[in-house]
Order: C-alpha cells, then sequence, then structure tokens
C-alpha cells in the first residue's frame, strides 16, 4: 500500500497524534458536506456521461490515460508543471512531457523512467527538478532501490523529446515538495520535507524545517544546499513533525506561505537565503495537517488547506465537520493573518472513496478570487473565495469510484491558458474547460510558464 511507504501526505499517524486522525461528529452549527452526491453551489444543474459527472458549465475536454512505463500498480501521477506549449507530469515512475498546444488531442513527447516517491515537478528555462522523497541507492535515475540518497534530481530538457539528467543534490530527509524563487542567474528552491526519523541514514534528527538548494543556471550540476533556515527551533520537541509540506512563494511580494504539518506560517523572503517568520498559525480544533497555502492575486488573503487523514480517508462525508479537510480563507490585515471563512466540496462521497482537500491553483480571473482544487476521489471543484467569510462553489468534475480500490483520484488541478489540467493517480491526465461568466474573463490571461507554488501576479 502507498500509505506504508509516504512519510508526508499519507501518514497522519507519524506527523499528530493518532486520535486527531479519527474523524468527530460535527458540532451544531458547523458547517457539513451535502448528504446528497449532486447538490452543488454551481448553477444550471449536472451531467453525467459514463462515469463522470460534471457541473453544467464543466467540460472534460481530453483524457491521455497512462502508457507504459507508467502503466503499473505504483505507477501514480503527481504533479503538473508548464511552459509554453507543453505540460510536465510526475509520477512516481518518473516524468512525462506533454505537447498541449491543442489541449483537446494532447499528445506524449516523452516519458523518463526515474523511480522515486514522489516526484513532484517544476520547471524554470531548461531545467526540470524532481523531488525525491525516498531513500534510493543513489542520485542517478537508474541507482537501485537502496537507504543511501535522496532530495532533488535536475534535468536539462531542451530537448523535449530526450531529456538529460544533469546532477542532484541529496537533502535531509528528502524532499516531500519544492518551491522555486527565482533570483536572477541563480535559481534558489525550498526544499520542504518531514522528519526527522532517528534510524534513518537519510533523515537524522535534528531536522530543519526548510533547506535552500542554490542553482546556478549555468552549471546547474552544481547545485548545493546554502541555508538550513529553522524558523521556529521549538518544535523540535514538540509531538508534531519537525519539517514543512508545502511552501507557496510570492516573490514579487517578497512574501511565502509555507504549510508546515502542525502549523501555517507566513514568511518574508525578501532575502531568500533567509527567510524570517512574520506570523505562526496554529489550528488543532479545525486542522489536522497543514497541507498546502495559495495567495489571491493581490497577496491579500491566503488559502490553506488540510489535509485530515492524510490523503488515504474518506473524510467527504456527513460525519466529517465541514471546517476538517477542507480550506480556510484568511485575510491578510495590517501584515497579519485573520480568518474569514471555509470550503469544501458540497457533495458526499463514497466510504471507499478517499477524498480531502489537495492541490489547486487560482483562474486568474481579474478583480475576483477564483480557485480551481484536486480533492482525490472527490474529483475537481472550481470555487469562488471573492467574499472570504463565504466561499462557493461554482463547477465541479468527478468520477465515480475507483474499480480498483485503494487511493486514487485528482493528485492536483490547475489552470493554464484557458483550460485546467488534472493529474489523476491512475487514470492519467485529464483536460477540462469551464464556461462560465464568472471565470471566462481568465481566458484573455496569457501564461508563459507555471509553477504553481512560485505565483506571479496577473
Amino acid at each position: 500500500m502507498i500509505s506504508a511507504k509516504l512519510r508526508g501526505a499519507l501518514l497522519c499517524s507519524v506527523l499528530l497524534l493518532a486520535s486527531a486522525c479519527a474523524a468527530e461528529p460535527p458540532a451544531i452549527g458547523e458547517q457539513t458536506p451535502a448528504a446528497s452526491p449532486q447538490e452543488t453551489g454551481a448553477s444550471g444543474g449536472t451531467i453525467t456521461t459514463g462515469d463522470v459527472t460534471t457541473s453544467s458549465n464543466v467540460k472534460h475536454v481530453a483524457n491521455v490515460p497512462r502508457t507504459a512505463p507508467f502503466d503499473g500498480a505504483d505507477d501514480l501521477g503527481t504533479d503538473l508543471a508548464f511552459q509554453g506549449d507543453y505540460a510536465y507530469v510526475g509520477n512516481f515512475g518518473g516524468f512525462g512531457i506533454y505537447d498541449i498546444s491543442d489541449p483537446a488531442a494532447p499528445r506524449i513527447v516523452s516519458q523518463v523512467s526515474c523511480p522515486a516517491q514522489q516526484n513532484d515537478v517544476t520547471i524554470y528555462g531548461d531545467l526540470l527538478v524532481l523531488s525525491i522523497d525516498e531513500p534510493r541507492g543513489g542520485a542517478e535515475c537508474d541507482s537501485p532501490d537502496g537507504q543511501e540518497w535522496e532530495g532533488l534530481r535536475i534535468f536539462d530538457v531542451s530537448d523535449k523529446a530526450s531529456p538529460r539528467y544533469v546532477g542532484a543534490v541529496q537533502t535531509d530527509c528528502g524532499s516531500h515538495t519544492h518551491t522555486m524563487v527565482p533570483a536572477g542567474e541563480t535559481l534558489y528552491v525550498y526544499v520542504s520535507s518531514p522528519g526527522p526519523e532517528p534510524d534513518s541514514p537519510t533523515c537524522a534528527p535534528p531536522h530543519e524545517l526548510i533547506q535552500v538548494v542554490e542553482i546556478p543556471m549555468d552549471s546547474p550540476e552544481s547545485a548545493k544546499i546554502v541555508a538550513k533556515p529553522n524558523i521556529f527551533p521549538e518544535r523540535e520537541s514538540s509531538e508534531y513533525s519537525s519539517g514543512c509540506h508545502d511552501i507557496t512563494a510570492y516573490p514579487e511580494k517578497n512574501l511565502a506561505a509555507a504549510a508546515c504539518f502542525g502549523d501555517g506560517v507566513l514568511l518574508d523572503i525578501s532575502d531568500p537565503v533567509a527567510p524570517k517568520v512574520v506570523q505562526q498559525l496554529t489550528d488543532t480544533e479545525n486542522f489536522q495537517i497543514w497541507h498546502s497555502a495559495t495567495f489571491n492575486n493581490d497577496g491579500t488573503k491566503v488559502v490553506f488547506s488540510d489535509e485530515l487523514g492524510g490523503g488515504g480517508q474518506a473524510t467527504c462525508d456527513r460525519n466529517t465537520p465541514g471546517t476538517k479537510g477542507a480550506n480556510a480563507v484568511y485575510d491578510l490585515i495590517n501584515g497579519k493573518l485573520e480568518r474569514r471563512g471555509y470550503f469544501k466540496i458540497p457533495r458526499e462521497q463514497q466510504p471507499d472513496e478517499n477524498c480531502v482537500a489537495h492541490n489547486g491553483s487560482l483562474i486568474p480571473v481579474p478583480g475576483k478570487d477564483v480557485m480551481v482544487q484536486s480533492w482525490y476521489q472527490g474529483g475537481v471543484s472550481i470555487w469562488d473565495f471573492t467574499d472570504s467569510a463565504a466561499p462557493k462553489e461554482i463547477g465541479f468534475f468527478e468520477r465515480g469510484p475507483y474499480g480498483g480500490g485503494g487511493i486514487a483520484g485528482s493528485w492536483s488541478a490547475y489552470y493554464y491558458n484557458g483550460y485546467i489540467y488534472s493529474s489523476d493517480m491512475t487514470r492519467g491526465l485529464d483536460v477540462l474547460q469551464i464556461n462560465d461568466p464568472l471565470t471566462d474573463p481568465a481566458k484573455q490571461v496569457e501564461m508563459d510558464d507555471f509553477n504553481v507554488q512560485t505565483q506571479k501576479s496577473y
């Protein structure tokens, strides 16, 4: 089972007290998901074709199934990045490059076999970076299973048909996710990883929360760790695991928001090698695993998500409060974050469908705050948080329960140049389009590239 392997997203018993993993009945007055699987905040009803159900304003444009060498039981789709007419798709088996010049007919250009968990991917210039969160026998792709190495792998993808491995950086406790902070000819990468593990040769204590890797663009093979800022050392002796799960940087505003398992953190990154804590948030009542963060375009709000159960549980049901396994919307007022509201998908999922808030991105609607987000087997949700206190769903896409059993569904769902791309763990790459008066202005926004954890204004 994957849940026996993943340190971060799928091991809540390691990260927090075991009692926190159990769902509690909703308290009086708390928001809960709707009982009917057909209810949604989207107007105009729903459309069902085969095992796919969408709101009437969402169209399923294309699906590219997993193919060899990424069609095994352990070859799960993970994160996405974009550049020009290409999508870069991570997989536990390696990564693939897709030509999306025609979004209705995406085409696989190349697939690089490079096994590791979890192979989250970013793209900058001609460099592609992978996060390796699993001890391997060595840095290169053909290294056998082992206990000696984990961290970042770096590839030159100037030739899309034939990517080339150029180097790697070993990091403590590997790299569960990573975040790019460009600075001229140097690319800084923040490495997020859980830990420590006292008996692990790659993850020994103590483990600082962030590791900063410097990648010179003209000599990526010389990449190295340049800092290990321990932004709140008091956590080392706490009940929570050290490390962060995910960091989103907004370099234009010198800000980053970090989801550090037991805390949400607002950071000043005006010096990218020495991030400083502006504010630390803790909410043990509503949040179990602070998983990820998204700024709105103005940098005046942050959405933090809670991955209740670590991604392996069915938390989108009537027995789980609407404030858990959900998104919390915070307004940034006078430099401090203040919580305003929560959002959770309003469609109840089946007991065998793992479902919780996961990776998403803004839809670039000028003057509005709109987001698309994956929910594992809960599918893909498009929601509006312009009113921070009353966010609402405006569209969705989902399939029925995965017939193979186990963990499945949409790992990441991001908007890029008029379309939504969803990396489904078992079913491959989905392409969606939302046609709605609220989101239509986003079709006028053209991006040259997109890495969700490095936000740019539009």
